[in-house]
């Protein structure tokens, strides 16, 4: 389980989290809602390592995760699949892929098959370069990226930004089936309520910079919950 317990993160003077507490377990997905500029990326860096926090905790598996930066969370086993893909555009899918090796012993550096039932669409563009995909196969690549990891902490920060609605649903599905798997903890962070609240376990809802609501999907009221994100 990663527990997020009351940090705090300023950049400069400037302070984008205020004591924000959140957990996710393997096996579920935890979904964080919010609209545009209320901290989600900003507590995203802040678990990946790549922004230090200035109070509070975060502890995967029993481990205070502060000292480690964001290579040693990638060994640890937390992947990000980032806004915006940042695929590498004149590499091919393969070479993609493979970059994710990184974190990984000699032994382990393979690409699942798994990832060519998940997105078949990969299995036949091995040698295409990443940066003539259509956005939704770019989306898909930098899934699989994260996939390549192995993750046991695996983030996916709007996923369906710009993406087709027919790849939305593969990558639902994709979601749904990780989760089932039951190895890994799953963080989506989204701003397209439907997607978000039918994938979720649990949900936190984030304003300026703290979580304003939380608890399991069952609990909360869905049409609550989207009149937060449109006021």
């Amino acid at each position: 389980m990663l527990t997020v317990n009351a940090i705090d993160l300023h950049y400069g003077a400037a302070q984008a989290l205020r004591r924000v507490s959140i957990e996710a377990r393997v096996g579920q997905v935890t979904t964080i809602l919010g609209r545009n500029g209320v901290g989600k990326t900003s507590l995203i860096r802040a678990i990946m390592g790549q922004q230090p926090i200035s109070a509070g905790e975060i502890v995967w598996e029993r481990t205070d995760m502060r000292p480690l930066p964001p290579h040693a969370r990638a060994r640890k086993g937390f992947a990000l699949v980032p806004q915006g893909r940042e695929i590498f555009p004149l590499l091919n899918v393969r070479e993609n892929l493979e970059t994710g090796f990184a974190p990984l012993p000699r032994a382990e550096r393979t690409i699942p098959d798994e990832i060519f039932e998940l997105f078949p669409v990969l299995g036949k563009m091995l040698r295409r370069r990443g940066g003539d995909l259509s956005g939704g196969q770019q989306q898909q690549l930098a899934i699989g990226r994260a996939l390549v990891t192995r993750p046991k902490l695996l983030i996916l920060d709007e996923p369906t930004e710009g993406i087709q609605p027919s790849i939305i649903k593969d990558i639902g599905r994709a979601i749904d089936y990780l989760r089932a798997r039951g190895d890994m903890a799953i963080i989506l962070v989204e701003q397209y309520f439907e997607f978000a609240h039918e994938l979720a376990d649990r949900i936190y809802v984030m304003e300026r910079g703290e979580i304003t609501r939380s608890g399991k999907r069952t609990d909360l009221v869905a049409d609550e919950l989207r009149q937060l994100l449109i006021v």
